[in-house]
């Protein structure tokens, strides 16, 4: 009997690893290798841990699937009188904000949808301003307080954020433990790449942020004073020289797009999806684009912190609306206070 119970619970411990290889097959240095042999414009390499929480990557993708459904207006602009350059950078460009450079960190949450959002709204602030207004958003402001955004940090729609900004205003915060602004972010960042000194990530999402219309102590701006309010909200077609068109005007936007598996791995180059399962939709912000050996690519940062990728940025094929990115732009203009 006792033999046969061995078999048995063998079998299930056997039949419980395969899931969890099977599951965690695109982490796996195998995959990696085959991603390298199989495209040649970009290079993959180890992002994440071997053995971390699947659940906890496909949480980081936190664009719900109708986002569409809550796009702003479509803003078009006369390309007649406008020469759009070869290559365009941000980080150059307006080398007097400090926040275009920034990359900042989700945490445990799926709140790309609101990062995306709150960084480019705080480029544009410093752009339209002539660099005169520093102003880093919230984005525990607008994950916590923003009940038509979605489902906070369950994933929201990066149209409705920027709806929000013009409505509802968002006050000041920098990352986690900063003590910047009114409301700094309040999910910590976890290492989930390299091994380092923050805690491991688990695999269920941070939890929501409770709507606090309060300040930190400490920041001596009440908060309804401290709100910044956006102008306008719009969105801009997947014409890729509309999208270069609003950059080079107003500055960085907001996009999203479909990651898959391979995506995760991305080191440097011009990424091109060449494999694997699709693992939700992801928002992230557009800084610029530019030419790589003959082919074309957007810049963007993520929201994973630094050590993601090309320090926190990849570059994405241009021009194809590649796995959607460029069909979900939107953006804003910042009001004047």
């Amino acid at each position: 009997m006792w033999k046969h119970c061995s078999v048995f619970l063998s079998i299930i411990a056997v039949t419980y690893s395969s899931e969890i290889e099977s599951e965690n097959y695109f982490l796996s240095d195998e995959f990696i290798d085959s991603i390298n042999k199989e495209q040649s414009t970009w290079t993959a390499g180890r992002n994440f841990h071997e053995n971390i929480d699947i659940s906890y990557i496909k949480k980081l993708m936190g664009v719900l699937p109708n986002y569409k459904n809550y796009m702003p207006p479509v803003k078009e602009h006369d390309l007649e009188a406008l020469e759009i350059p070869d290559s365009f950078d941000a980080r150059e460009q307006w080398s007097h904000c400090p926040t275009i450079r920034e990359i900042r960190d989700q945490g445990s949450c799926g709140s790309c949808w609101a990062f995306g959002a709150v960084e480019a709204m705080s480029d544009r602030v410093c752009i339209h301003s002539k660099g005169k207004v520093h102003f880093r958003f919230s984005a525990d402001d607008l994950v916590s307080c923003c009940w038509t955004c979605g489902m906070g940090c369950n994933g929201g729609y990066p149209g409705a954020a920027w709806h929000y900004w013009v409505r509802k205003g968002l006050v000041s915060g920098g990352a986690y433990g900063s003590h910047i602004g009114c409301r700094p972010y309040e999910i910590p960042p976890c290492e989930h790449h390299v091994n380092g000194s923050r805690p491991s990530c688990e695999g269920e999402s941070g939890k929501t942020p409770r709507c606090d219309k309060q300040c930190e102590s400490g920041y001596d701006v009440p908060y309804d004073k401290d709100k910044h309010y956006g102008a306008s909200a719009h969105s801009i077609s997947s014409d890729p020289k509309q999208i270069q068109a609003e950059i080079m005007k107003n500055g960085p936007v907001e996009g999203a797009f479909s990651v898959y598996s391979d995506f995760v791995n991305y080191k440097n180059g011009v990424y091109v999806h060449a494999k694997g399962e699709l693992l939700g939709g992801h928002a992230i912000r557009i800084l610029g684009w530019g030419v790589q050996n003959d082919t074309p690519y957007w810049i963007v940062a993520n929201s994973w912190n630094s050590d993601w990728g090309d320090n926190g940025t990849f570059k994405i094929l241009r021009g194809k609306d590649h796995v959607g990115i460029e069909s979900g732009i939107v953006a804003g203009i910042p009001k004047d206070r």
